[in-house]
């Protein structure tokens, strides 16, 4: 692990390559799963913010599965997620371009009618955080449907951690991410 302020980061962030290939995966990670994607407490108060002004690119079955269970939902082992469709399957937030998903709360962002991008779950994956008290865990999350992205990320030689620069930089900090790319030079 790699000690980066307040956060424990997991080798395989900085040795395992990651590149989403929506055009392979066609965005599986939005309608598979357990469960919707974790949210952080504060979270759970944008979404209410925000669901009158993304409702109208909701598709139907999102639209009523949020109207009959909320903007997000306490998932079976206690956590807070966004709400889902299907079975527990298809995040509520989806919608399909191309036959490819596409989360409507980051269209509605990149329109300019929200100023929130999406829920730092979904632009951190495929890392996950652990929260103990003092610090966070980050770790690198191996899910079979993202075998694409890990093909392409080698074939570019990009590294998780460089992936994600942004969704870390939001979360973080730059002063936070020039630590970690310091770190990791400095292993080399």
């Amino acid at each position: 692990m790699i000690e980066v302020q307040n956060a424990l980061v997991h080798e395989d962030v900085i040795s395992e390559s990651f590149v989403c290939n929506l055009n392979k995966c066609k965005g599986i990670c939005c309608v598979e799963g357990d469960s919707g994607a974790p949210l952080e407490v504060a979270e759970t108060a944008i979404l209410q913010e925000i669901y009158p002004k993304i409702k109208h690119l909701l598709a139907a079955k999102g639209i009523e599965a949020i109207e009959a269970q909320g903007t997000y939902v306490v998932d079976a082992d206690g956590d807070l997620t966004t709400t889902c469709v299907d079975g527990n399957k298809e995040c509520a937030y989806v919608t399909f371009e191309n036959g490819i998903t596409k989360c409507a709360i980051e269209k509605a962002y990149e329109q300019g009618l929200v100023d929130w991008k999406k829920p730092i779950s979904c632009h951190l994956y495929p890392i996950r955080i652990t929260k103990y008290p003092e610090f966070d865990v980050l770790h690198y999350d191996r899910w079979h449907i993202c075998s694409d992205a890990c093909a392409f990320g080698r074939e570019l030689k990009v590294p998780v951690y460089q992936f994600l620069k942004e969704p870390l930089i939001r979360k973080y900090g730059a002063e936070w991410y020039a630590e970690l790319e310091n770190s990791v030079t400095s292993k080399d």
